[in-house]
Protein backbone atom coordinates (compact mmCIF):
# COMPACT_ATOMS: atom_id res chain seq x y z
CA UNK A 1 0.00 0.00 0.00
CA UNK A 2 1.50 3.03 -1.11
CA UNK A 3 1.01 6.75 0.84
CA UNK A 4 0.14 9.89 -0.50
CA UNK A 5 2.06 12.85 0.32
CA UNK A 6 -1.20 14.18 1.99
CA UNK A 7 -2.06 11.28 3.62
CA UNK A 8 1.01 11.78 5.21
CA UNK A 9 0.22 15.07 6.28
CA UNK A 10 -2.71 14.43 8.01
CA UNK A 11 -1.05 11.29 10.43
CA UNK A 12 2.06 14.15 11.24
CA UNK A 13 -0.88 16.47 11.77
CA UNK A 14 -2.73 13.85 13.80
CA UNK A 15 0.93 12.91 16.09
CA UNK A 16 1.14 16.34 16.48
CA UNK A 17 -2.18 17.16 18.07
CA UNK A 18 -1.88 13.98 20.20
CA UNK A 19 1.43 15.45 21.37
CA UNK A 20 0.02 18.75 22.35
CA UNK A 21 -2.85 16.93 24.06
CA UNK A 22 -0.40 14.54 26.18
CA UNK A 23 1.31 17.87 27.05
CA UNK A 24 -2.01 19.62 28.11
CA UNK A 25 -2.43 16.64 30.50
CA UNK A 26 0.78 16.58 31.87
CA UNK A 27 0.53 20.13 32.39
CA UNK A 28 -3.16 19.71 34.05
CA UNK A 29 -1.58 17.23 36.14
CA UNK A 30 1.11 19.00 37.31
CA UNK A 31 -0.52 22.70 37.85
CA UNK A 32 -3.74 21.61 39.18
CA UNK A 33 -5.63 23.12 36.69
CA UNK A 34 -9.04 21.47 35.51
CA UNK A 35 -8.54 18.33 33.98
CA UNK A 36 -12.26 17.81 31.52
CA UNK A 37 -12.38 17.24 27.88
CA UNK A 38 -13.18 20.70 26.86
CA UNK A 39 -10.11 22.43 29.08
CA UNK A 40 -7.68 19.99 27.63
CA UNK A 41 -9.01 20.33 23.87
CA UNK A 42 -8.58 24.26 24.48
CA UNK A 43 -5.34 23.89 25.98
CA UNK A 44 -4.13 21.73 23.31
CA UNK A 45 -5.62 23.85 20.71
CA UNK A 46 -7.40 20.96 19.14
CA UNK A 47 -11.12 20.16 18.72
CA UNK A 48 -13.07 17.98 21.34
CA UNK A 49 -14.24 15.77 18.04
CA UNK A 50 -10.64 14.99 18.42
CA UNK A 51 -10.80 13.52 21.41
CA UNK A 52 -13.45 11.98 21.12
CA UNK A 53 -12.71 10.23 17.58
CA UNK A 54 -9.27 9.28 19.77
CA UNK A 55 -10.42 7.25 22.49
CA UNK A 56 -7.19 6.01 23.89
CA UNK A 57 -6.62 10.42 24.65
CA UNK A 58 -9.93 10.59 25.78
CA UNK A 59 -9.47 7.42 28.32
CA UNK A 60 -6.80 9.14 29.95
CA UNK A 61 -8.68 12.57 30.40
CA UNK A 62 -11.39 10.52 32.23
CA UNK A 63 -8.67 8.98 34.05
CA UNK A 64 -6.70 12.13 34.55
CA UNK A 65 -9.72 14.38 35.99
CA UNK A 66 -10.68 11.38 38.60
CA UNK A 67 -7.81 11.81 40.37
CA UNK A 68 -8.03 15.05 42.25
CA UNK A 69 -6.38 17.91 41.56
CA UNK A 70 -2.68 18.11 42.57
CA UNK A 71 -0.34 21.27 42.93
CA UNK A 72 3.15 21.87 43.04
CA UNK A 73 3.45 23.26 46.91
CA UNK A 74 0.78 20.53 48.43
CA UNK A 75 2.26 17.92 50.45
CA UNK A 76 0.02 14.31 49.74
CA UNK A 77 -2.14 13.68 47.27
CA UNK A 78 -5.53 12.00 47.77
CA UNK A 79 -6.37 8.86 45.48
CA UNK A 80 -9.64 8.22 44.21
CA UNK A 81 -9.44 4.85 46.06
CA UNK A 82 -8.65 6.76 49.58
CA UNK A 83 -11.33 9.17 49.17
CA UNK A 84 -13.82 6.18 48.20
CA UNK A 85 -12.49 4.40 51.34
CA UNK A 86 -13.00 7.37 53.48
CA UNK A 87 -16.58 7.76 51.78
CA UNK A 88 -17.10 3.95 52.73
CA UNK A 89 -15.92 4.43 56.11
CA UNK A 90 -18.27 7.41 57.03
CA UNK A 91 -20.91 5.80 55.65
CA UNK A 92 -20.41 2.80 58.11
CA UNK A 93 -19.94 5.33 60.91
CA UNK A 94 -23.12 7.02 59.92
CA UNK A 95 -25.07 3.40 59.75
CA UNK A 96 -23.35 2.54 63.41
CA UNK A 97 -24.57 6.08 65.20
CA UNK A 98 -27.85 5.59 63.54
CA UNK A 99 -28.21 1.93 64.89
CA UNK A 100 -27.29 4.26 68.32
CA UNK A 101 -29.29 7.13 67.94
CA UNK A 102 -32.49 4.43 67.28
CA UNK A 103 -31.24 2.28 70.63
CA UNK A 104 -31.06 5.52 73.05
CA UNK A 105 -34.20 6.85 71.66
CA UNK A 106 -35.76 3.34 72.56
CA UNK A 107 -34.29 3.29 75.87
CA UNK A 108 -35.37 7.01 76.35
CA UNK A 109 -39.22 6.40 75.09
CA UNK A 110 -39.28 3.05 77.92
CA UNK A 111 -37.64 5.34 80.82
CA UNK A 112 -40.31 8.48 79.76
CA UNK A 113 -43.20 5.36 79.43
CA UNK A 114 -42.20 4.20 83.29
CA UNK A 115 -42.27 7.61 84.71
CA UNK A 116 -45.71 8.79 83.03
CA UNK A 117 -47.23 4.96 84.37
CA UNK A 118 -45.62 5.78 87.94
CA UNK A 119 -46.64 9.42 88.01
CA UNK A 120 -50.14 8.51 86.87
CA UNK A 121 -50.89 6.40 89.76
CA UNK A 122 -51.80 3.27 87.83
CA UNK A 123 -47.94 1.85 87.42
CA UNK A 124 -46.67 -0.41 90.40
CA UNK A 125 -45.11 1.72 93.24
CA UNK A 126 -41.38 1.90 93.74
CA UNK A 127 -41.23 -0.44 96.72
CA UNK A 128 -42.92 -3.37 96.00
CA UNK A 129 -41.29 -5.45 98.73
CA UNK A 130 -42.42 -3.51 101.36
CA UNK A 131 -46.22 -3.59 100.22
CA UNK A 132 -45.32 -7.43 100.42
CA UNK A 133 -44.15 -7.43 103.58
CA UNK A 134 -47.13 -4.81 104.67
CA UNK A 135 -49.29 -7.65 103.26
CA UNK A 136 -48.18 -10.21 105.06
CA UNK A 137 -48.54 -8.34 108.77
CA UNK A 138 -51.88 -7.05 107.44
CA UNK A 139 -53.11 -10.98 106.72
CA UNK A 140 -51.58 -12.49 109.65
CA UNK A 141 -53.64 -9.22 111.44
CA UNK A 142 -56.66 -10.43 109.91
CA UNK A 143 -56.01 -13.59 111.13
CA UNK A 144 -55.71 -12.68 114.73
CA UNK A 145 -58.59 -10.42 114.77
CA UNK A 146 -61.08 -13.15 113.56
CA UNK A 147 -59.80 -15.60 116.03
CA UNK A 148 -60.52 -12.80 118.91
CA UNK A 149 -64.15 -12.52 117.17
CA UNK A 150 -64.60 -16.38 117.06
CA UNK A 151 -63.62 -16.13 120.65
CA UNK A 152 -65.55 -12.89 122.01
CA UNK A 153 -68.58 -14.72 120.05
CA UNK A 154 -68.38 -17.63 122.25
CA UNK A 155 -68.43 -16.05 125.40
CA UNK A 156 -71.57 -13.80 124.14
CA UNK A 157 -73.07 -17.13 123.26
CA UNK A 158 -72.16 -18.17 126.89
CA UNK A 159 -72.78 -14.95 128.11
CA UNK A 160 -76.44 -15.31 126.56
CA UNK A 161 -76.84 -19.13 127.48
CA UNK A 162 -76.52 -17.92 131.45
CA UNK A 163 -78.85 -14.73 131.43
CA UNK A 164 -81.67 -17.33 129.61
CA UNK A 165 -80.98 -20.09 132.54
CA UNK A 166 -80.85 -17.05 135.00
CA UNK A 167 -84.09 -15.55 133.63
CA UNK A 168 -85.75 -18.94 133.37
CA UNK A 169 -85.20 -19.31 137.25
CA UNK A 170 -86.78 -16.03 137.69
CA UNK A 171 -89.42 -16.68 135.76
CA UNK A 172 -90.11 -20.36 137.63
CA UNK A 173 -89.58 -19.49 141.40
CA UNK A 174 -91.91 -18.60 143.32
CA UNK A 175 -92.60 -15.21 143.75
CA UNK A 176 -92.92 -13.99 148.09
CA UNK A 177 -95.82 -12.28 148.52
CA UNK A 178 -96.10 -8.81 149.40
CA UNK A 179 -96.25 -7.70 152.46
CA UNK A 180 -100.01 -5.52 153.67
Amino acid sequence: MTTTPMTQGRRADSARRRQRVQKALNDASKNGTEVSVSAIARSAGVDRTFLYRHRDLLAQVHAAASEPPGSPDAAPQVSRASLQADLANAQSRSVRQAARIHQLENKLSELLGEQAWRQSGLGAPDDIEQLKRRITALEQQAVDLTRQLDERQQELDAARAANRELITRLNTAPRPREAP
